[in-house]
């Protein structure tokens, strides 16, 4: 396929996902013509890396050596820097959002909250914070920049530039969901051993604003199982919400694709 055309990326990530399918999700991701190997061990990763190159060679493509990197303790790959201790924000993207001046218009506020968006997973609560810049880009709202704008513009920067870590999930066992539901938004964690592995928030859309406490806590279970499918389908997780109702306590069944998660209620 020549180079230029549009579904020419679809295309090559659809032969590298079939050439690569035996080892894709055991020690191997393919981003279109990125290949990472990970490993736990050097021994693992020596195996690991025979493997993969053998597959390349009869499968007949080629890799550039000056473009490949071999050893790595520490990996840049789409916007993170993933090593031992866990998954960080990128630097390069850290300096970027740090010195983002104040947004005056609609379209830059989209822009910021786009790159801001793309660390969702690092900040607790992202779309309550967000809110009040939001609502700026709605066409029937007047751009009107003010205190809380402001306000939520600095946090945001604040909260990225001083990211947590986030845990690498370790197996399929263990996993914990805290979710918690207001009329503002929808917010959620996922947890595996004491260790927190990503946030997610929404905002609500206006007709979600008329559900009931009980509908609210249960869609924000709905949401939190259905970002999180490729961790939590086919397993076993605890939920903890703070919806309090004597009726409803005790153990419930939420499908996951075809499969069926345990969750409890707890006070």
């Amino acid at each position: 396929m020549s180079f230029g055309l549009t579904n020419a990326p679809a295309v090559f990530m659809d032969l590298m996902n079939r050439v690569c399918r035996p080892y894709l999700d055991q020690f191997v991701i393919i981003f279109i013509d990125d290949i990472l190997i990970y490993s736990k061990t050097e021994q693992e990763h020596e195996d690991h890396l025979r493997k993969v190159l053998e597959l390349l060679r009869e499968e007949q493509l080629y890799a550039k050596f000056s473009k490949c990197e071999f050893w790595l303790k520490e990996v840049h790959f789409l916007g993170h820097v993933i090593n031992k201790d866990g998954i960080h924000v990128d630097p390069a993207k850290i300096e970027v959002i740090k010195n983002w001046t104040t947004p005056s218009t609609p379209t830059e506020i989209r822009s910021f909250l786009g790159l801001a968006g793309y660390y969702r997973i690092f900040i607790a609560n992202f779309s309550k914070i967000a809110l009040p810049l939001t609502t700026l880009t709605q066409k029937s709202r007047a751009f009107i920049w003010g205190q809380k704008q402001e306000d939520a513009f600095q946090l945001l920067k604040q909260k990225l530039c001083n990211s947590p870590i986030l845990s690498l999930p370790e197996g399929s066992d263990d996993f914990i969901l805290y979710c918690d539901a207001s009329n503002l938004g929808l917010g959620c964690v996922l947890m595996q051993r004491d260790k927190v592995i990503a946030y997610a928030s929404r905002q609500l859309k206006v007709h979600k604003k008329n559900y009931t406490t009980h509908d609210l806590e249960l869609g924000v279970v709905v949401f939190a199982l259905m970002i999180w499918r490729h961790y939590l389908y086919g397993t076993k997780c605890v939920i903890y919400t703070d919806c309090h109702t004597p009726s409803r306590r005790g153990w419930i069944e939420v499908p996951v694709g075809r499969k069926v998660l345990g969750a409890r209620y707890r006070e």
